[in-house]
């Protein structure tokens, strides 16, 4: 059984990531604290260069592979982000880099993306659960470095690292929203949050269009469920063996979210908090958005998890945004 990383794996994989990737900024956001009635902070990780939290789990892992596995390639699933993420590691620490994603609607900015960073791109099947399944064929076919995108200690440990950067930038921090797609980030957070603080409370959303890591978690085992949203970063139809197992007694709540509510925050955050998010990113507002009743004079922090949307997406997002009432 694979072990969960711990809170001292986190402080190491910030030692590995510090020299390639800035640490991002806890903004104070007064918009949002206004209609919330509570002190709200961003956790900005679209500030990174890929536009996404995910870099901080590829470089923790690449760094920790050997010249022959690098020297043979690394492969893996990924609908954008994580993909990004392994593709710049691998561009980093000279590897090679091969990507399968679905066939079947990429975000054409990440597949652009991917390219540019150097990545052999493999399209294959309707959804990341098809594409993820290729990539395992073709790792044990032809010998590539397989990396899981969430049962992966090296990834959630390095992903962990935002959480301790909010809890070291605002030590009082009362909630922690995160959105949760495969688990690693909400995973991690836990890890740090838990062993930091066990009184600070870390609440994932997900988008109720593709809810098998809610349904994980509530029910106690991995679980399939239909996907139908066009948040593609939290889009997976399974829960995932090693978060799920930390989350399960971590975790203190999980929201749900339409895709409506994903795309009111992202409306929300251009025009209270000046932020662009995609879908994804903006998950962890929508979810604090859904439960701010409890959040009343609270220190909450919430993290953009990625900003990589498309124009579309965007356009749909603000015209939900105005149509509102």
């Amino acid at each position: 059984m694979i072990q969960p990383p711990t809170l001292r794996d986190v402080y190491e994989a910030r030692k590995t990531i510090a020299p390639y990737l800035a640490r991002t900024p806890l903004h104070y956001s007064a918009g949002l604290s206004r209609l919330f009635e509570a002190e709200i902070y961003l956790k900005h990780e679209e500030y990174h260069p890929l536009g996404a939290f995910k870099g901080r789990g590829g470089i923790n892992f690449l760094a920790h592979l050997g010249e022959e596995e690098r020297r043979r390639g690394v492969i893996t699933a990924s609908t954008g982000n994580h993909g990004q993420s392994i593709a710049n590691a691998c561009q980093i620490f000279d590897a090679r880099a091969l990507i399968a994603l679905p066939a079947k609607d990429p975000n054409p900015l990440k597949v652009a993306a991917m390219e540019a960073l150097g990545a052999e791109l493999v399209f294959y099947g309707e959804n990341f659960d098809e594409a993820k399944a290729h990539a395992e064929r073709l790792a044990r076919e032809e010998g590539y470095r397989y990396v899981h995108p969430t049962d992966e200690p090296l990834l959630i440990a390095g992903v962990g690292t935002q959480a301790l950067e909010i809890i070291e930038d605002l030590p009082d921090v009362e909630v922690m929203y995160m959105p949760l797609g495969g688990g690693s980030g909400v995973s991690g957070a836990c890890i740090v949050a838990k062993g930091i603080n066990p009184e600070i409370k870390v609440r994932a959303v997900q988008g109720e269009g593709a809810p098998a890591g809610y349904l994980s978690w509530q029910q106690g085992q991995l679980v399939q469920a239909p996907m139908n949203t066009f948040a593609e970063g939290i889009a997976t139809m399974n829960g995932y063996e090693l978060p799920q197992r930390i989350i399960r007694h971590l975790l203190d709540d999980f929201v749900l979210v339409s895709d409506d509510e994903l795309r009111f925050a992202m409306g929300l955050l251009v025009e209270k908090a000046h932020t662009l998010a995609e879908g994804a990113g903006a998950a962890a507002t929508a979810g604090a958005l859904k439960q701010r009743e409890s959040l009343r004079g609270k220190k909450v922090s919430i993290t953009i998890s990625g900003a990589n949307t498309t124009a579309d997406h965007l356009a749909a997002a603000l015209k939900v945004y105005h149509d509102s009432p």
